[in-house]
């Protein structure tokens, strides 16, 4: 498809109509046919439709079966923020620069963080990172989740180095852990629901801010991340994705087919 912007209206209008535009009617040209300016995000071409279709049914099992046994599901991602301003959109008046100071930190100067999100509950457990995430800060995160929360746990994260390792392997073969971790498809950073919660921290907490350091940057976001457990009903909301979505539609699709008269064998294997 053409990346369509004004520059290409007036190509068009001088090679078509022999005409040439200013910048101002080629916007108007474009609105009158329907198009937006929009923030563009990435479309992972190298995901695999088969895998992605395929974890779509793994996850409506695994929900199905949660609400049996009782398990909870958080889905858990780590990320990264720099003690420099992260540029976002900004109101200002019409003609003015928009601006934001920077004292140009170096890139060392960032922030480092496990979350996991319960879309079940709308529980949110977070743990700050001093280093490098590996394996070892992994196996960490999983022993604050396990301590926190007795029922039966499903992981739901990617295929990152730093969720595997001998020390990951070690800490798997702990007695009666009662944890299951699930592995994303590759390149599906969009059926992780806990990327919400990064964004949501980006967009209340660092947007066109520069803290200058880490330390002051884990001053403004330690408080983002607990006070969420007063935000659970918001959480819910904004965390979901199109993996809860796809898994909805499945799950109401089985519940209509079971609920025939003719229908009495329901199982958990035929969902």
């Amino acid at each position: 498809m053409a990346n369509w912007n004004w520059k290409g209206v007036r190509l068009f209008a001088e090679q078509r109509f022999g005409r040439r535009l200013c910048r101002s009617s080629c916007h108007n040209y474009l609105h009158r046919l329907g198009f937006v300016p929009k923030r563009p995000k990435k479309r992972l071409v190298k995901a695999d439709p088969v895998k992605r279709e395929a974890f779509v049914a793994d996850y409506t099992a695994l929900r199905v079966e949660s609400q049996v046994n009782g398990a909870k599901i958080f889905f858990v991602d780590e990320a990264h923020f720099r003690a420099d301003a992260d540029l976002r959109t900004k109101w200002v008046l019409r003609g003015e620069p928009a601006l934001v100071d920077s004292t140009s930190p170096r890139l060392g100067e960032k922030a480092t963080y496990y979350s996991g999100v319960c879309l079940e509950t709308g529980e949110v457990e977070f743990m700050t990172v001093s280093e490098t995430c590996t394996a070892a800060t992994s196996v960490d995160f999983l022993q604050q989740l396990r301590g926190n929360h007795s029922e039966p746990l499903v992981v739901i994260w990617d295929n990152s180095p730093a969720h595997r390792g001998p020390e990951m392997r070690e800490y798997l073969t702990t007695p009666d852990l009662k944890l299951r971790l699930v592995a994303l498809p590759s390149y599906s950073p969009d059926f992780n629901a806990d990327e919400m919660i990064w964004g949501w921290a980006r967009k209340e907490v660092t947007a066109n801010v520069c803290f200058g350091t880490a330390a002051k940057a884990r001053e403004k976001l330690d408080p983002f991340f607990a006070g969420l457990a007063e935000r659970k009903a918001e959480v819910q909301q904004r965390c979901r994705t199109t993996l809860q979505a796809r898994a909805d539609e499945r799950i109401s699709t089985a519940n209509e087919l079971f609920a025939q008269p003719n229908h009495v064998d329901f199982t958990l294997v035929s969902v």
